[in-house]
């Protein structure tokens, strides 16, 4: 009776909530306070209805809980053996394996770009733990927040928090121990740059995307940001440090994203408004937003093959194949837009999770060894061979030099390696702004750090040994000025009297 009583004064607010409304947009403005008595009803109906789905959310956990001492004293007390694999199915769904699993390949792919000819399969394992654990330790901490929305979705109910196999200090325990665990390792195992960017992923996604999905629909793009860092961590355990070439896959991963995410809300929209997550497919009743928004982060993937390429991380061949596997992506993302349904966003979701796989496996089957060059000049040099940069002058042209593998070598090596230190001045014009004429650009001044303390010591040998030739060539200089000097204050007559006495030896 009670039961029924709420509802029945659940659907009463409800009703003249809705009067309130037809009222006030048949008839205009009311004075009679019809539509103050309207909100009011919703918004007590609204949290009225709230309380009982707590409320519903805890009856379920013990209805579960219930079921579960049933069970067990049917089936008798568990053994150690089934305690260890109900613990792991709990600790593997707070983790969120699967997603965890996603972010370490993604991370272990940067590793692998941002190696040299070689590959440190122990670097790479060390670095896949740790970043194994500080996503671990993310995921858990975003269901101790979420844990009474996760009980008012399905996708979601049978975690171990909303079902109470799992209490929230237990949750808050395992992030603790995941999370300074992971970041002590890549502090350890990797580099401090690798750590900073691990700890900083964590309070990202756990104290600003997991809160941010409850107020504003900006939740999606700043979840973007969170799974573009791994790429990041990779690159940085395995040269020491970030560059613009780790940029490519970092943008890979963020623009993927999108369509993936925008897909998924589009499919699960009714599960998300139960669980009171602001998706932007909640204020788009046509989908057209939504899968504009998709459509158009396609279409940014397709410069990142060629530009990896201009850089010097892949060969020209990805940039042929990243084009192809993103237009196939692209036509599903076209055709959920021209007709948003969920079939479509089915089709481009799937296409997404083909996308990704396909995407890391081109790039690192054609990468090319991080070798340290500068990435910059090699994009100068580039733009200038499509005529998008003022040719240089010929002393320009002297002192700047691409390091590429080998290029240090043979008889001019010295030089090269003597010239790849010097600040080379690179002028570009661009032709959306030709007004503002030629851009100067300091190549030398875009390194902000040796990669490695390794890299670091190998440039300053080199730059040593090439300095010695160079300073035994200005010495030579040196004496033949001098001697020209003496031979020009000589006077005439000491000069006709030795041409005489060598015409007399004659």
């Amino acid at each position: 009776m009670q039961r029924s009583g709420r509802w029945l004064l659940a659907s009463l607010a409800r009703q003249v909530a809705a009067e309130a409304s037809s009222a006030a947009s048949s008839c205009g403005p009311s004075t009679s306070g019809r539509l103050e008595l309207g909100s009011w009803a919703l918004t007590t109906a609204r949290q009225q209805q709230h309380r009982w789905l707590s409320g519903g959310v805890a009856a379920a956990a013990a209805s579960a809980a219930a079921s579960e001492a049933a069970a067990t004293s049917r089936r008798g007390a568990p053994t150690g053996q089934r305690r260890l694999k109900l613990a792991y199915q709990n600790y593997r769904q707070l983790s969120k394996m699967r997603l965890s699993l996603l972010v370490v390949a993604t991370s272990a792919a940067g590793y692998a770009a941002g190696s040299d000819e070689s590959i440190d399969w122990a670097g790479l394992g060390w670095t896949s733990l740790g970043t194994m654990l500080a996503s671990s330790s993310a995921n858990a901490l975003n269901q101790v927040y979420e844990r009474v929305n996760d009980g008012l979705m399905k996708r979601t109910m049978n975690r171990p928090l909303p079902t109470g196999r799992m209490t929230p200090r237990h949750g808050l325990a395992f992030a603790a121990v995941a999370g300074v665990g992971g970041v002590w390792l890549l502090a350890e195992k990797t580099n401090l740059t690798t750590a900073a960017l691990g700890a900083a992923n964590i309070m990202l996604y756990a104290g600003v995307y997991t809160p941010l999905k409850q107020l504003s629909i900006v939740n999606t793009w700043v979840g973007a940001v969170v799974g573009a860092v791994p790429p990041l961590m990779g690159w940085a355990a395995a040269s020491g440090g970030l560059d613009v070439g780790a940029a490519i896959l970092a943008a890979g991963l963020y623009f993927w994203q999108l369509p993936h995410f925008m897909a998924l809300a589009w499919m699960c929209k009714a599960d998300y408004a139960a669980g009171g997550y602001r998706m932007i497919s909640l204020v788009d009743a046509s989908g057209r937003r939504t899968a504009a928004c998709a459509l158009r982060n396609c279409f940014y993937l397709f410069p990142l093959g060629a530009l990896a390429a201009w850089l010097g991380v892949t060969s020209p061949y990805f940039a042929y194949e990243s084009a192809f596997i993103t237009a196939g992506m692209t036509l599903c993302a076209a055709k959920f837009y021209a007709a948003p349904s969920l079939p479509n966003a089915r089709l481009l979701f799937r296409a997404s999770l083909l996308h990704l796989p396909i995407f890391m496996a081109a790039f690192l089957a054609h990468r090319l060894p991080n070798t340290g060059e500068d990435r910059a000049a090699l994009l100068a040099h580039n733009a200038r061979l499509l005529g998008l940069g003022a040719p240089l002058a010929p002393e320009q042209r002297a002192a700047l030099v691409l390091r590429r593998p080998g290029a240090v070598g043979g008889e001019g090596g010295a030089d090269e390696a003597a010239r790849a230190g010097a600040v080379a001045r690179v002028r570009l014009s661009f032709p959306p702004l030709p007004f503002m004429g030629a851009l100067p650009l300091e190549v030398g001044q875009l390194e902000l750090s040796c990669p490695s303390k390794a890299v670091c010591e190998q440039a300053e040998g080199g730059a040593a040994e090439a300095g010695e030739p160079e300073g035994e060539d200005e010495a030579e200089q040196q004496q033949q000025q001098q001697q020209q000097q003496q031979q020009q204050q000589r006077p005439k007559g000491s000069s006709t009297a030795a041409a005489a006495a060598e015409s007399g030896k004659a």
